[in-house]
């Protein structure tokens, strides 16, 4: 046994000094100039060897053989990151080390342009870099714009399925949502889970939150501008992914090289199986959704361009029966909604200095929604649709001191606010509700003045007239009555096309840039903005189905003022910015509803209508990194957003007594951060935080006893909230693992959302036991929810 002992102590010896070491040695430089980086640290299997190099960028270090991990790092550089296999001496090997400055941006930043954020005189204007945007936690696994809206500073929404966002208090019709200039109607699937178009075929995504372009009109609070890839005209490419969500595809097709290309982006989902695996609420849910968008580009010459664009959508979401109406014996409810749309743009440069924009676009927004009845295959449906139609020509100069802009524009619409079709129902009566017809023209004039280098002016005046057209009835009410059916005392009739009531006025825009220094700026805005069309709807986020509403004799278009300030400063080579924004909005004739009231497929919906005034201010602190290794941002806003309703005396008339309320998407406090950590070429995390103050709801006082049945008694409208909301999703993105044809590349992208299982509240439903009130959270997403997508780029 002892001989044993020591052969074996013999052999581990041996087997020691077997063991073989080489030398490993090189320089650490800079990338662009090819300078050393001198106290550069070189970094060895996570510490266990190291050192830093000389004052020519030299290190020299023995390693035993076999496989080790290599980190390079050196202040203000990106680090580079390899694994070796050593079986001889290495000497002589160079790193080059990227500058961060000298990257591109990977992040948001204030519009276009490095400097740009202080330079140019805009106020709340961001755009969202889509390369960010894929790198950053997704909902199940999809890429979403809205939901990366979320993460800036003064953009809400009032749950985690509500339709769109809010923005800077205002609602969700106040956004001006456009796609190469379609406006879409309902811009999310599934009541708000997605966005209602592929994010894929997305190339930049501005919000205009503060200083609005005055070429924008229509809508009271926002704009948010998407545009579409421009098409390849010498390389074909495609991409796409399948998650458990949706299956993509992009094509990206020359049709004639360097004269005419063509981008066809689709998307569709048919797994509602899966819906119970993330939420056993969704277990009665059916949902799929389909979506494509196309653009084809045509050179025509030097000076000409032709661009076509195209956007399809479709959805269908059924749940349980969601209320009931009149005599209908329905088992569901079905939501079936489309849109079909249409823009073409001729751009002529005139010259070097000038240069004319022409557009026509055409849109369908066609929802409804389908009640199967009990024991039949008849399904009674409630139809509505919107049709929009729109010319206008923009004529640009450009030159060191000026940016001129003029334009025209003339939008039709036609709504059809509802008709119930009873299909084979005898029990159920046919109803059409009167179409709506308007025409709003506008002409607009802009100019960005640069006096000096540190002050710059942009100043813009639009005028808008709107024009709401026969054939229709008015009913006329007695002055200082509420409207109702009882006020009413006469009709007036108006033939085809004749004006039934016309409004309109001047919209000043305007932004002042004043520079402290090459790295900071003040700036001021005001704004003025007109609204003509709106959504009437009684519930906290609309319903695709929810009605639609122009301007009339009795509601007025909704008129916004906003003015803003803030303060802008780039840090250490424009890698961090960082801003201070405030602003107060003040917006006259927003609507409400009457207590009770009931808009579907109501002839004359001002009876159930209160118009009043919504003031909306806040601050807003943002802090972004925008190159390296780490990038991201962080930041706060306080805001508030309140209405006050008061036509008259009476109770149907007011809301709260007359009195400031909250409104249903005021959240005083909000807090959002996001980190992208690029790992290599192969790795990158990345991950979201937000936090806000609940939102407001209705709870009633009490609850009124009357035959047996219990029945809410409610007092003041929004008197309570709902608990604080808070969320952390991670993302984590491996890229082509094992792939070695650089022509195709992969990734796949884990995504594990709402980390630590939060039961954040949708709604609060209440309930009666006894005389005591006892409540009950609705929550969506209530535990954590691991997906995982394949995404291909050929």
């Amino acid at each position: 046994m002892k001989k044993i002992y020591i052969i074996f102590l013999i052999l581990i010896s041996w087997a020691a000094s077997a063991q073989v070491n080489y030398r490993f040695s090189g320089y650490i430089r800079d990338t662009l100039d090819n300078k050393p980086l001198a106290r550069a640290s070189i970094n060895i299997d996570f510490g266990k060897f190291g050192a830093l190099t000389d004052d020519k960028g030299h290190f020299d270090i023995v390693l035993p053989s076999g496989e080790h991990a290599i980190s390079v790092k050196f202040v203000g550089y990106r680090p580079f990151r390899e694994t070796i296999y050593l079986r001889g001496d290495i000497v002589n090997k160079v790193y080059a080390l990227k500058l961060i400055e000298n990257e591109l941006e990977e992040v948001i930043v204030s519009s276009k342009g490095a400097e740009s954020n202080i330079q140019r005189p805009l106020l709340g204007v961001s755009q969202l870099s889509v390369k960010t945007l894929r790198k950053l936690p997704a909902a199940i696994g999809e890429v979403d714009i809205l939901r990366g809206l979320q993460m800036l500073p003064g953009v809400t929404s009032v749950g985690e399925a509500s339709n769109g966002v809010n923005i800077r208090g205002g609602t969700t019709d106040q956004n001006l949502l456009l796609v190469d200039d379609i406006p879409i109607f309902n811009p999310t699937h599934m009541f708000g889970l997605f966005t209602a178009f592929p994010s894929e075929a997305a190339s930049s995504v501005e919000v205009y939150k503060g200083s609005t372009p005055a070429r924008f009109g229509g809508r009271a609070a926002s704009v948010m501008d998407v545009t579409l890839q421009q098409p390849s005209l010498d390389k074909f490419k495609m991409n796409g992914g399948i998650s458990f969500v949706s299956n993509r595809l992009t094509l990206d097709m020359p049709v004639i090289k360097e004269k005419l290309g063509v981008m066809v982006s689709g998307r569709a989902a048919f797994n509602d199986f899966m819906l119970p695996v993330v939420s056993p609420k969704l277990k009665d849910i059916k949902a799929n959704f389909a979506d494509l968008v196309t653009k084809i580009f045509w050179r025509v010459n030097s000076r000409n361009t032709v661009t076509a664009s195209g956007y399809y959508s479709k959805d269908f979401f059924q749940t349980k029966l969601l209320g009931g109406i009149g005599a209908i014996n329905a088992t569901s409810t079905q939501y079936d909604y489309r849109s079909k749309s249409f823009s073409a743009r001729w751009f002529y440069a005139i010259n070097n200095k000038y240069n004319l924009q022409t557009t026509v676009v055409s849109a369908d927004y066609l929802p409804q929604t389908l009640l199967p009845e009990l024991n039949s295959e008849n399904k009674v449906a409630i139809q509505s649709g919107i049709t929009y139609k729109q010319i206008k020509s923009n004529l640009n100069y450009s030159s060191d001191k000026h940016r001129v802009e003029v334009g025209v524009s003339t939008t039709r619409y036609d709504i059809d606010p509802g008709q119930l079709i009873p299909g084979t129902s005898k029990s159920v009566l046919s109803i059409v509700t009167p179409k709506e017809h308007s025409l709003e023209s506008a002409i607009h004039a802009e100019d960005e003045i640069s006096f000096s280098s540190k002050a710059t002016l942009s100043v813009g005046l639009r005028y808008s007239n709107f024009l709401a057209l026969g054939p229709g009835n008015v009913q006329i009410y007695e002055g200082g009555q509420p409207r109702d059916d009882f006020s009413a005392r006469d009709m007036v009739s108006y033939a085809k096309n004749k004006v039934m009531k016309s409004y309109g006025g001047f919209e000043p825009r305007m932004g002042l840039k004043y520079s402290l220094n090459e790295r900071t700026s003040l700036k001021m805005g005001y704004n003025l903005m007109r609204q003509y069309v709106q959504v009437a709807t009684n519930t906290t986020t609309p319903l695709p189905t929810s009605r639609w509403k122009t301007s009339d004799l009795h509601i007025k278009p909704q008129v916004s003022t906003l003015l803003s300030g803030g303060l802008f400063h780039n840090l250490k080579g424009s890698i961090y910015e960082l801003s201070l924004e405030a602003y107060y909005r003040l917006t006259n004739n927003i609507i409400d509803y009457k207590p009770g009231a009931d808009f579907l497929l109501s002839s004359y919906p001002e009876t159930q209508l209160l118009q009043g005034k919504n003031r909306s201010y806040g601050i807003e602190v943002m802090f972004s990194k925008k190159k390296g290794e780490a990038t991201g941002w962080i930041n706060y806003t306080y805001s508030r957003s309140q209405n006050k309703v008061n036509e008259g005396s009476g109770f149907g008339e007011q809301i709260n007594f007359g009195n400031w309320y909250s409104a249903n998407y005021d959240r005083p406090h909000s807090f959002n951060a996001s980190v992208i950590i690029n790992q290599g070429s192969h790795h990158d995390f990345s991950f979201n935080f937000s936090y806000s103050t609940g939102r407001p709801y209705t709870l009633p006082e009490g609850f009124l006893v009357y035959q047996g049945r219990s029945y809410p008694y409610y007092g003041v409208r929004n008197n309570a909230r709902l608990p604080d909301y808070h969320r952390l999703d991670f993302a984590w993105n491996i890229y082509q693992p094992g792939m070695k044809n650089k022509r195709y590349k992969s990734h796949f992208t884990f995504t594990l959302f709402n980390v630590y299982g939060k039961k954040n509240a949708y709604s609060v439903f209440v309930r009666s036991t006894g005389t005591a009130i006892s409540t009950y959270k609705l929550v969506v997403f209530g535990s954590p929810i691991p997906s995982l997508s394949y995404n291909f780029k050929f």
